[in-house]
């Protein structure tokens, strides 16, 4: 589905994406893991249009997406979550939710119809799948850090993609938020059948979702595998795993 090819990003002469590669299959969960600077986030900015890339390729479903606006990337069918979360505060679950799905139908400006009465049902089946339905009224900012994260992920599920993107999805959360959430990316993978790509620095979490790993090092890919290769591979151990202990979380 999405195949990234010696991509590179510099600013002002410093690479922060220095020939990256990555690939990811129709129905893979793949992380992308590394220390913080590593170019994780960068690398998913180019993915989705957030920065155009100095060299490279991008290609998904066999198209060259490589800096292309974000808007064009969202309806190729690729959406994503970011590190800090980006929501509408003062509006409530439904409204944060419908207004991703009203873009998606391109219907943004109807003098004649209250956007209340739109997509009504197909917005409450997507706060439904992620266990926010029963606070569809609240206003966004007065949930938790943790359910502002998953309502993060449904406002990208608004948009219907075939590929999301998780920058960090657990980040900040405590760790009965972050099970919950782990419980939610498996139901989102096994029952819907989305393609997950996703950066995080909970090694347990990660091994234990990931279909491949992808490990990243001052820009570069320095392998991409399954989670058992990867975990053998003394140099993720020695460099970013911490050793033994946590490979084996």
């Amino acid at each position: 589905m999405l195949q990234v090819e010696a991509l590179e990003k510099s600013f002002d002469g410093f690479m922060a994406v220095n020939g990256a590669t990555l690939k990811v299959e129709r129905g893979d969960v793949v992380a992308v893991i590394g220390p913080n600077g590593a170019g994780k986030t960068t690398l998913f900015n180019l993915i989705t249009g957030q920065l155009p890339p100095t060299a490279g390729a991008i290609w998904f479903k066999k198209e060259n997406i490589a800096g292309l606006a974000p808007h064009r990337v969202c309806r190729k069918g690729i959406s994503r979550s970011y590190q800090v979360v980006n929501i509408f505060n003062r509006l409530t679950l439904f409204e944060n939710v419908q207004v991703a799905v009203l873009s998606r139908r391109r219907k943004t400006f109807d003098l004649f119809r209250p956007a209340k009465t739109i997509a009504v049902d197909e917005t409450r089946r997507i706060l439904d799948s992620v266990g926010l339905l029963d606070k569809w009224a609240m206003t966004s900012g007065a949930l938790s850090h943790g359910d502002q994260k998953v309502l993060e992920i449904a406002i990208a599920l608004g948009n219907r993609p075939e590929l999301l993107i998780l920058d960090e999805p657990t980040a900040g959360m405590s760790p009965e938020e972050t099970a919950v959430t782990l419980r939610l990316m498996k139901r989102l993978s096994g029952e819907l059948g989305l393609t997950i790509l996703f950066c995080e620095h909970d090694m347990g979490m990660v091994f234990s979702i990931a279909t491949q790993i992808m490990v990243m090092q001052q820009g570069r890919t320095i392998i991409q595998g399954p989670p058992d290769e990867v975990r053998n591979n003394q140099q993720v151990r020695d460099a970013y795993l911490g050793g033994a202990d946590e490979c084996s979380a």
